[in-house]
């Protein structure tokens, strides 16, 4: 088998996914519950009137919070990993020794003997040290690196896409919002759990009932608040 070919059966794999998947998969979910909670939770408070402004504030203001928390996290595991690899550095240099022994015990704890063991090791020191410890001590890879803008971006996007759904319904017609709302809100839910689902080529009904669970939970949650709300006459 051919490197070229070699390289193409890994194009198959999804672990060079997860970072953008996961920051779009939390976005289009926050976007689709928390735009069409907040206008579920205006118009349960009878302050149908603000319902589109509403919205749209929220999906702004939404996206731009996603875009920085992600962005944050994502940059701090970055600097995590940018330390350990300076630690690394060190370390090869004041203890070559221990640390040729220690991807000894790596590849012995993983079924090879301690002959090929080290025949592997000194192969792996002689091409790149620090390379293949931060791979197999520290499980580090270029494919699954913390890239944070990308992180940011895939967020602010599909929490926009998400957060756009319910306003589309709210714009629909001036009356039934609410029940405008929900309808589109759940095909949202169920077309972000699809892709989900497609993308990471993970089991589809299993990721479209958990994606819609949860944001139905956040919008009885929401709603239930505003009813109260308007209640209480706040």
């Amino acid at each position: 088998m051919g490197l070229e070919e070699v390289q193409m059966r890994n194009l198959d794999h999804r672990a060079n996914r997860a970072g953008w998947l996961r920051a779009a998969v939390l976005g289009a979910n926050d976007g689709l519950v928390s735009t069409s909670s907040l206008m579920i939770g205006i118009a349960a408070a009878n302050k149908s009137d603000f319902l589109v402004t509403a919205g749209l504030a929220g999906i702004v203001a939404g996206a731009m919070s996603m875009a920085v928390g992600e962005y944050v996290s994502v940059k701090s595991q970055n600097d995590i990993e940018a330390a350990d690899r300076e630690i690394e550095i060190s370390q090869l240099a004041t203890d070559p020794e221990g640390e040729f022994d220690e991807l000894v015990h790596i590849y012995m704890k993983r079924g090879l003997s301690e002959n090929l063991a080290k025949e592997v090791v000194t192969s792996m020191h002689n091409k790149d040290a620090l390379e293949a410890h931060l791979r197999d001590e520290l499980g580090h890879f270029d494919h699954t690196r913390a890239r944070p803008v990308q992180a940011a971006v895939a967020s602010a996007i599909a929490f926009t896409a998400g957060g756009v759904v319910p306003l589309i319904g709210a714009l629909v017609s001036s009356s039934n919002q609410v029940n405008l709302i929900l309808v589109f809100t759940a095909l949202g839910l169920l077309a972000a759990g699809f892709i989900s689902a497609k993308i990471a080529a993970s089991p589809i009904p299993k990721t479209i009932i958990r994606i819609f669970m949860g944001g139905t939970l956040g919008l009885v949650i929401t709603a239930g608040i505003g009813w109260l709300v308007g209640l209480t006459g706040i």
